[in-house]
């Protein structure tokens, strides 16, 4: 399936207690790269929100930004992660024993650990209710505004496609027409060797025989027909990637690649009239497939 890498949303949400406001932006990359800018009272929430981003992109720099704004009055709570500090204090104690590090674990070590401690707003009064509901409309909030993004990069991809398979079609009809003068080249080749031999035979004496096997052999060896076979396949498989459900950008680059490589031999063995000229407008179409290929997650 054809999804662009690109795109676009935001929204907010409303409730009593509190606004959310997500946006997302979604640009080309060789690799999935996320970036999450979520407030530090919600930072717990935010393995969940990675773990929803990854169901709907696979490939692409995606910049997650999310804003709170409550209606409450809020104290900040700090809870210490003691199994990490219990954990990490154990460590330091076999590091210092063993001569590797010296002084005391201080609370400015701790302050520089994320994993040390949970920092949170809680409401005046202690109930900790509103903070997890706020959890809550922060995650769905940032899975409405992934919908979003996926429905616009779903629409952007349909015009990718709809631009890759014209230009399909062109290459097509190019490598035909090129199948076609290399043919022709061929023959011409052939004919031409032969009208040499003739001419020098009346000269030397040759085996008419041998002579003709050699030139075939020769004009064979401008013979593409292999290579056309493989770019057919090509060309089916292209079709194939396109129309499966999973992410096609890698392999359909890759395919890419396969096919510049079948007509750089095409130039290397074919020869015979506006061959060269056809193999150059192979390649510019190519060239452009390349292009949106990459922008294809």
């Amino acid at each position: 399936m054809i999804k662009s890498m690109t795109g676009f949303a935001s929204l907010t949400r409303e409730e009593p207690h509190a606004t959310v406001s997500v946006t997302v932006r979604a640009v080309n990359h060789r690799f999935l790269d996320v970036q999450f800018r979520v407030p530090q009272s919600c930072a717990d929430v935010e393995p969940r929100l990675r773990a929803l981003l990854q169901k709907r992109v696979s490939r692409g720099r995606v910049e997650v930004t999310v804003a709170v704004q409550t209606r409450q009055v809020t104290v900040p709570s700090v809870e210490l992660n003691e199994t990490f500090i219990a954990a990490l204090n154990g460590a330091l104690t076999d590091a210092r024993n063993r001569g590797l590090v010296a002084g005391a674990l201080t609370p400015g070590d701790l302050l520089r650990m994320p994993q040390a401690m949970v920092i949170s707003e809680k409401p005046v009064g202690g109930d900790a209710e509103p903070s997890t509901t706020v959890s809550d409309l922060v995650e769905a909030s940032v899975d409405q505004a992934l919908a979003d993004l996926d429905t616009m990069r779903v629409r952007e991809g349909g015009h990718l496609r709809d631009d890759l398979h014209a230009r399909k079609a062109t290459l097509a009809v190019l490598i035909e027409a090129l199948a076609t003068a290399a043919d022709e080249g061929r023959v011409a080749l052939e004919a031409r060797l032969l009208e040499r031999v003739g001419e020098l035979a009346t000269q030397v004496p040759v085996d008419q025989n041998l002579i003709a096997q050699e030139v075939v052999r020769v004009a064979q060896r401008s013979d593409i027909s292999e290579e056309v076979a493989r770019f057919r396949g090509h060309l089916a498989h292209w079709d194939a990637l396109t129309e499966a459900d999973e992410p096609c950008g890698r392999k359909l680059d890759f395919l890419l690649q396969e096919m510049n490589r079948e007509i750089n031999t095409f130039g290397s063995k074919a020869d015979g009239l506006h061959v060269s000229e056809r193999i150059i407008s192979a390649k510019a179409e190519l060239e452009r497939m390349r292009e949106q290929v990459q922008n294809v997650e």
